[in-house]
């Protein structure tokens, strides 16, 4: 196909503008809410009467089962979308299944906690298995050379529309009675389905556009062997090559750190940072502030990814990277020291501003580095497949120094450390990709 057509590229960043609001209404800001209007009462977690398990620990196993889920059979579906060229088929259910989840979440009340949170393990993994393939569209479309430009092209897109998205949300929810709902409950649960809706409905954008590339000779053949087979050789390959195996380890450990962030900060924030109210007294943080917070990062995520796609042309994709670690690593010692709003206003505009950057050159800067290869959609589910796990063993590692320690402040030294290896693998990673013999 003719790489770098501004018709496709175009409607390739328009399925970040349609999934991007699952990760904002429901990963950030209004599911995590609702969830705890749900299950909290006097202060304390509502216990499952089936498990007997907190509801605060039930949704982050759901959440991490999502992905564990997607980390299982990524490899596997990956290979076999490229073996069969049929990405697109692959990315349209994992979109179809997350967009359905979300809005079948307006159902979701605490009598049907289970349930709800299955649906929520659902979105996780339509969101996290279709980008999958989104992401390996991306040096099928354009050359190399074009590759941040476009990469941060797709995460604004997401960046912008999920926001838009969120302000009608929010707006649903702080004022029910003007969009003809009964309450802010009935609300959250509406903003679920429009979440499902705009995912759905703007996906439908690049599904016309993108194409199935042509199958391989012998395509009929056991599609789980072969599936087997492109992974073994993406194996090999990786074995030998010094630089994007080096970068891949070094993308695992400074992603673990920004993938902890995202998910964890707003229940830091819940917990450690405080505000003043009209009379002057101490109290927590607001729903509202940190819905501003949430908002701020977003916005800001999206100045952040056009600044990076500049500074990588300036000083190459692997400085470029290694300044945005190294600014989540003071972002991190500064949050230990955080403890009001306003601090924590500052703080979440500095973490939207290497998060949107290190996002958008980490997908890019891997695409450059894959060798000549026709196993994009098998490559980049090494790629994602780090992703997840990543995800799954950061979260892990924030809980399990928050009960060795009892201390919330000190899961950030945990989060921090990941940065400095992450760092310092990213320093290991040479210029140009040297090649072993196989």
């Amino acid at each position: 196909m003719l790489k770098n057509d501004p018709k496709t590229i175009r409607a390739w960043t328009f399925y970040d503008w349609a999934n991007s609001a699952y990760s904002l209404t429901i990963t950030s800001a209004v599911f995590p809410l609702y969830y705890a209007g749900i299950t909290v009462k006097d202060g304390f977690d509502k216990v499952d009467k089936a498990y007997g398990i907190p509801a605060d620990s039930l949704q982050s196993y759901a959440l991490s089962a999502g992905f564990l889920i997607v980390a299982l059979i990524a490899p596997i579906l990956s290979g076999i979308a490229d073996h069969r060229g049929n990405k697109l088929n692959y990315l349209k259910f994992f979109c179809y299944l997350g967009a359905t989840s979300c809005a079948g979440l307006y159902f979701f009340e605490y009598d049907t906690l289970i349930v709800g949170l299955g649906l929520f393990m659902l979105a996780c993994v339509g969101f996290s298995g279709s980008l999958i393939f989104y992401d390996a569209f991306l040096p099928e479309i354009a050359e190399p050379k074009d590759h941040d430009r476009v990469s941060a092209r797709g995460y604004i897109m997401g960046y912008i529309g999920s926001v838009i998205l969120l302000v009608v949300n929010l707006l649903m929810v702080q004022m029910p009675e003007s969009f003809g709902l009964a309450d802010d409950s009935e609300a959250a649960r509406v903003s679920f389905l429009t979440v499902g809706i705009w995912w759905a409905a703007w996906a439908q954008i690049a599904f016309r556009k993108l194409p199935n590339i042509a199958p391989r000779e012998n395509a009929a053949a056991n599609a789980l062997t072969s599936g087997y087979r492109e992974l073994r050789k993406v194996w090999v390959q990786l074995r030998n090559t010094t630089r994007l195996k080096r970068f891949l380890s070094a993308f695992f450990m400074y992603n673990m750190g920004i993938q902890t962030v995202m998910y964890l900060a707003v229940s830091f924030a819940t917990k450690e940072i405080k505000d003043k109210d009209a009379a002057g007294n101490t109290i927590a943080i607001g729903d509202d502030s940190l819905i501003i917070s949430i908002l701020l990062i977003q916005l800001v995520a999206a100045v952040g990814a056009f600044i990076f796609t500049h500074l990588s042309r300036q000083f190459g994709n692997l400085r470029a990277l290694g300044i945005g670690v190294l600014v989540w690593v003071g972002i991190c010692i500064a949050a230990y020291f955080t403890h009001w709003a306003h601090e924590f206003y500052i703080l979440a505009s500095c973490v939207g501003l290497v998060m949107g950057g290190c996002q958008a050159l980490s997908r890019s800067t891997y695409s450059k580095f894959l060798p000549e290869t026709s196993d994009h959609a098998s490559y980049f589910s090494f790629y994602d497949v780090s992703f997840y796990l990543g995800t799954v063993l950061g979260t892990f590692a924030y809980g399990m120094v928050l009960q060795l320690t009892g201390d919330l402040r000190n899961t950030v030294i945990a989060i921090a450390s990941f940065f400095i290896i992450g760092l310092v693998l990213l320093l290991r990673v040479p210029k140009d990709e040297v090649v072993h013999a196989q």
